[in-house]
């Protein structure tokens, strides 16, 4: 029993031994730079692993379809080529992906059980005096391609390799494929010029990281240059300067102050240029340089040539995006964003007020190249900033002028322009708005199409105001055409969403949006009508200015200077055979009127007031005259909406609210609070602001719609012909369903999406 126990103890000792030696080889190999080099110190070490009296390692020539001898210890030539086929052992087991364990290579039979095809070539044992008994042949994988054989020759034993023989060369031919893939990619690229040597040489990427953005870049249908920029951080100056080095020619970035080639971009398509990335950027003399992406490309070269004659050619090269950009600026498209800090321009002003100027006088025209960059500057941050407003303010003497965006409904200080340039800001925005630049005592207002002066595509509308000590206030609000915004989007509670759905799918009716300016009332209206949006149905709208557009609605803009006003518009809707009327605002008792008979006679009417709540706006309507009884047949419903700022959904925070807290706002919702459905336990939650980079550290972003629904319910009806006082008809309102604006925005406080103070910020019930 001790004998047997001692056996046990030495077999295994010497089964670790062996795998401990079969590490140390994989170990090696995975180390080793030179694969052939490393092959050949550890030849001893794995001719003894297997005790073994040689072995060969062939790799696969795809071209030839062939192996060859890539590595050979024992009695072999110098290089041994055999073809990929079942009539060598080497062959077969690279044909097929076998191992291959043979006693007697000399045995016929015993090939012929393999497959019948199979031969043993003696002719080597021949030429150089050798007897090849015991062969084991492996694959070589690299993912689940062959790309060689492992193969072992005689056990010096004489007996045949054993199953732990087997596994062993399996594990080390796996270890063999990933180093032989590795060292022909790095022979590949040692042997040939990429665009991006200079970042293999500088340390910028490794190698490791080139393939990860090859495969990246082909993964996303990406170029790979914007792999490096956005995952690798790798600078675009440095990519810049790589490319320039491989294409031997300088490298040019996109930069806006470039003067546009207008007589070379006569006769060249946009289209055609972005397809192809290349575009003319000067012409000096006889000499025309142009910004391409491989000015290796012949064909390109050619196009170049045959479509722009000169005498000379100046090839500089770009990445794509660069190339993309001096399209879009050079062509006004609204896709490029001005890259240029507004610190950089004011530094112009600045530079230019010390060096040439010493009085308080205006020191620059409204042309002046600077305050032309100055205000499409302010626009475009504006604009990519989410800004509904744009406020510029000068103050008397020497504060200067102070610049404001409104975002999500507050006012946050974007920028101050020194004092001396203030008249020239604003009487740039009056040229582009087409405004009298002399006329300061008075306000004005206009519009500006931007596209005209910028790259973007939107218009804004501007207001002038005077304002104390000679100075003028000047206010630009973004019309940014869109989309309308789906129904199911706006945040209704399910109530209202199915409440305001039966009633614009009625055939007439009126329906009416309330609340202050900047409330979301055309988008809701726009989100009702694309809901509503079908062939069958004719929509006519009116609206001041047109923000959002729709395919399948014929939209007007309003012109009250030339006396085409809201009614006027509605009338020659009526003559136009409408389904749908949308009316942009009720502001007089004469648009109210038609609307009111419009929905009467058949027809669905929409439209906005400017009122605070849902019944208010009954009481405001028949002040304004109308009749209660037609005002009372052609009610659906009532609609009211405030926005409220939501917090930043990447750094709000979670807090349980004390019991002091959760009761306050259940006095501050009123009955029914326990129906809301967020009973006071320990895991109640409710969200506070925070701050983070993404939301300017003011803990919001975005804003949502708190609403009310009032439903044209027969009593309504009933209320509204007897006049009734608003205190009932709001009892009457919330008698039928409504929640209130307040109800409403304490729903969306529970949901995570805002928090009380915000909501107290625009309703006070």
């Amino acid at each position: 029993m001790a004998r047997q126990t001692t056996n046990t103890t030495s077999d295994d000792r010497q089964k670790l031994l062996y795998y401990k030696a079969l590490h140390d080889i994989a170990n090696q190999i995975h180390a080793a730079k030179d694969i052939n080099e490393i092959l050949v110190n550890l030849k001893d070490q794995m001719l003894s692993l297997f005790d073994a009296d040689a072995i060969t390692i062939y790799v696969v020539d795809g071209k030839s379809r062939e192996i060859y001898s890539r590595f050979k210890v024992g009695n072999f030539p110098e290089e041994i080529r055999v073809p990929i086929n079942n009539q060598s052992i080497a062959g077969y087991t690279a044909n097929n992906a076998q191992i291959t364990n043979i006693a007697n290579a000399y045995d016929s039979k015993e090939l012929a059980l393999i497959n019948k095809e199979l031969r043993f070539d003696k002719s080597w044992d021949e030429k150089f005096g050798y007897v090849t008994k015991q062969i084991l042949t492996v694959p070589i994988f690299y993912k689940r391609y062959v790309i060689g054989v492992l193969q072992l020759v005689n056990k010096k034993n004489g007996q045949r390799f054993t199953l732990e023989d087997q596994k062993s060369a399996t594990e080390l031919a796996n270890v063999l494929g990933i180093a032989l893939f590795n060292q022909k990619k790095l022979s590949q690229r040692q042997n040939r010029r990429t665009k991006f040597d200079y970042l293999l040489n500088n340390n910028i990427i490794t190698e490791r990281e080139l393939e990860q953005a090859i495969s990246m870049a082909r993964d996303r249908k990406v170029a790979i240059e914007k792999v490096f920029m956005n995952d690798f951080k790798v600078r675009k100056e440095d990519i810049g300067q790589s490319i320039a080095q491989y294409y031997n020619c300088q490298y040019v970035p996109f930069n806006s102050d470039y003067p546009i080639p207008g007589d070379l971009l006569a006769r060249l398509k946009p289209v055609y240029l972005k397809k192809n990335l290349w575009v003319p950027l000067s012409r000096e003399g006889g000499k025309v340089r142009i910004l391409i992406d491989n000015p290796m490309q012949l064909d390109k070269v050619d196009s170049v040539k045959s479509l722009i004659p000169a005498q000379e050619y100046e090839f500089v090269v770009g990445l794509k995006e660069d190339i993309l950009k001096f399209l879009d600026y050079f062509y006004g498209s609204s896709t490029i964003q001005d890259d240029r800090s507004i610190d950089d321009i004011l530094g112009k002003l600045e530079a230019e007020e010390e060096e040439d100027f010493e009085s308080s006088t205006e020191m620059l025209g409204e042309d002046d190249s600077v305050i032309v960059q100055l205000v499409n500057k302010i626009i475009i941050d504006a604009y990519n900033r989410k800004c509904s407003d744009i406020h510029i303010e000068p103050y008397p003497g020497k504060e200067g002028s102070e610049i404001r965006f409104r975002i999500d409904g507050v006012c946050h200080r974007y920028q101050t322009v020194p004092y001396n340039y203030r008249r020239a800001l604003a009487s740039r925005i009056k040229i582009m708005a087409d405004l009298d630049i002399s006329e300061r005592r008075k306000p004005q207002d206009g519009k500006i199409k931007f596209k005209k002066f910028g790259p973007l595509d939107i218009e804004l509308r501007v207001a002038t105001v005077p304002t104390v000590g000679g100075e003028e206030d000047v206010v630009l609000r973004i019309l940014s055409a869109g989309e309308p915004i789906p129904l199911e989007k706006i945040g209704m509670s399910e109530r209202n969403y199915n409440l305001l759905v039966s009633m614009i799918t009625k055939p007439y009716g009126m329906v009416l949006v309330v609340g202050p300016t900047g409330s979301g009332k055309t988008t809701t209206l726009h989100a009702a009508l694309a809901y509503i949006n079908k062939p069958e149905i004719k929509i006519w709208t009116a609206e001041d200015p047109v923000e959002i557009t729709q395919r399948g609605l014929r939209q007007v803009q309003v012109l009250p200077k030339i006396g085409f006003d809201f009614a006027a518009a509605m009338r020659s809707f009526l003559r136009a055979d409408p389904d749908v009327i949308m009316v942009g605002e009720m502001r007089d008792r004469e648009t109210a009127s038609i609307g009111i008979e419009a929905s009467l006679t058949g027809h669905l009417v929409l439209s906005t007031l400017h009122t605070n709540s849902a019944p208010e706006t009954i009481t405001r309507l028949l002040d304004m005259g109308m009749d209660p009884f037609n005002f009372a047949d052609a009610l659906l419903g009532i609609l009211a909406q405030r926005l409220v700022r939501t917090l930043c959904k990447d750094c709000k925070k979670p807090y349980h609210p004390g019991k002091e807290e959760y009761e306050n706002i259940g006095r501050m919702y009123g009955e029914r609070f326990d129906a809301l459905g967020f009973p006071y336990t320990g895991d109640l939650t409710l969200h506070k602001a925070e701050g983070c980079n993404k939301c300017a550290n003011t803990g919001y972003r975005g804003r949502a719609a708190i609403m009310e629904l009032l439903d044209g319910t027969d009593e309504m009806r009933s209320l509204i012909q007897n006049k009734t006082r608003i205190e009932l008809l709001r009892e009457q309102a919330v008698k039928d369903g409504m929640t209130t604006l307040m109800q409403d925005g304490i729903r969306k406080v529970f949901l995570g999406l805002t928090d009380l103070q915000q909501v107290r910020k625009v309703c006070v019930r």
